[in-house]
């Protein structure tokens, strides 16, 4: 404890942020992220208000050697938002969002959840592609890459990047782009948390004047699955989808003869007008009658981002990857083998790609994944830490019997999984030069509490 003490005397003076501490009435609240799973107990949660207060934190951590987390919008599957004993340094309370619309960029506090950013941007008809939930603060899903309803027309968010501010380990503010810093730059791109605290983020803006999406509740046949799949890869870049295969919950819009079989609950997002996405969408809704369907034009941000509840604190074993092809028998083994589990709740989840994803060059940014085709998540809810090892081995040994010739993991989907899955985040190559990057900006892995990438020697 004395060097969390020596830390946070060192912020008494000229700090304009709130340190919460066990004795505080929030602190339970402040320091519960979204996943469960991770009962930490930091030593305290430093909430910042702004780049001058994360200096003052980063410097207080470095020279108290204090253990200390970085908080965006506490998503990290790996439970890398929190601590025990340590410090939380809390970015929500920075979430000021600009928008030049002349100029067609934003500029957004790391501390901004994605359903803000996009409301802000779709006042304007314009858009940011972030991921599939909108309270992720857009930190951490930006730095890891950002595969979002918008990857196929747009690309990854880091495709939007412009700029970024960031308080590096020895306390600078930087302002980086592709010319100030550009090899750091290149590594904010993909390369997660591992070089600094993100304070700003500056994000050019697509038009989306028109938009149509919701959601597609289909029975899960081994011919449904594998024509999802070849429907999506068919499509125009203009759809991207998530093709979720799993057991129908108990919603009271699905027939109650419908609820615990096995269902595709498709997410599917276009970015036009409703007469070409009518015609888009069609192949899906014709390969089968649906159970339900709640697909329209509207509001992006309302349709995609429903509210969540905050409350609700999943517990998952998961293994992330990339595949080829999910036809017929690819399809037949996800429903066998999730038929097969005993989790409580499990669930295989298909991205198709390509599009957008596919034409920036696979170096040009950390994220190296570019040619991949389908990204696929298998998880596995559990109920008891007993549980939780027979649900890991599981979803383990499914990505096993699943995997195919195309190799490599999606960083930001990575849990705890140790060297041998952030070498699958990053070819060597990739992973070489962030190291190189690691080592220029952050010699003594200060920010280690991540996917951590260890600087080259």
């Amino acid at each position: 404890m004395a060097a969390l003490d020596t830390a946070l005397s060192a912020l008494m003076t000229g700090f304009s942020g709130r340190i919460v501490g066990p004795d505080d009435a929030d602190y339970d609240k402040a320091r519960t992220v979204t996943y469960g799973g991770f009962d930490k107990h930091p030593g305290a949660i430093v909430k910042v208000k702004s780049a001058v207060d994360v200096q003052a934190v980063v410097n207080a951590a470095r020279e108290g050697g204090v253990e200390f987390v970085v908080r965006s919008g506490g998503h990290s599957n790996a439970g890398h938002s929190t601590t025990d004993g340590g410090l939380v340094l809390d970015l929500r309370d920075m979430h000021a969002i600009s928008v030049d619309v002349n100029a067609g960029t934003l500029w957004a506090e790391t501390g901004a959840m994605a359903i803000d950013v996009t409301k802000a941007a779709e006042k304007h008809g314009m858009v940011v592609g972030f991921g599939d939930a909108g309270t992720v603060g857009i930190g951490g899903i930006t730095l890891g890459g950002g595969v979002g309803y918008m990857a196929r027309k747009y690309g990854l968010t880091i495709d939007a990047l412009l700029a970024a501010e960031i308080v590096t380990a020895d306390g600078r503010l930087l302002m980086v782009d592709a010319t100030h810093e550009p090899d750091l730059f290149w590594a904010l791109r993909g390369g997660g948390g591992n070089f600094g605290v993100v304070t700003r983020l500056q994000y050019n803006l697509n038009p989306l004047p028109e938009f149509t999406g919701g959601m597609l509740i289909l029975s899960a046949t081994a011919e449904t699955v594998s024509g999802f799949i070849a429907a999506a890869h068919a499509a125009p870049e203009a759809l991207s989808t998530i093709c979720n295969v799993m057991p129908c919950p108990p919603m009271p819009f699905v027939p109650e003869e419908v609820h615990g079989k096995m269902v595709i609950f498709g997410m599917l997002a276009f970015a036009g007008s409703p007469g070409d996405a009518e015609k888009t969408l069609a192949p899906f809704r014709a390969l089968a009658k649906p159970h339900a369907d709640m697909i329209k034009s509207g509001s992006y941000a309302e349709l995609m981002y429903p509210p969540e509840d905050d409350d609700y604190h999943p517990t998952a074993s998961s293994h992330t990857m990339f595949i080829d092809r999910v036809g017929p028998a690819e399809a037949k083994m996800i429903l066998d083998e999730l038929a097969a589990s005993d989790a409580v709740f499990k669930v295989v989840q298909l991205r198709v790609l390509g599009g957008a994803v596919s034409l920036v060059p696979s170096d040009a940014t950390a994220y190296a994944h570019r040619s991949a085709p389908i990204l696929t998540n298998i998880a596995a809810f559990y109920t008891t830490p007993e549980d939780r090892l027979k649900q890991e081995a599981w979803v383990g040994e499914f990505g096993k019997r699943l995997e195919q010739d195309e190799k490599g993991a999606y960083v930001n989907f990575l849990a705890l999984d140790g060297a041998e899955r952030l070498a699958a985040a990053y070819p060597p190559k990739t992973l070489a030069r962030l190291r190189e990057v690691k080592a220029k900006y952050d010699p003594k892995n200060l920010f280690r509490m991540n996917q951590n990438i260890a600087p080259a020697a």
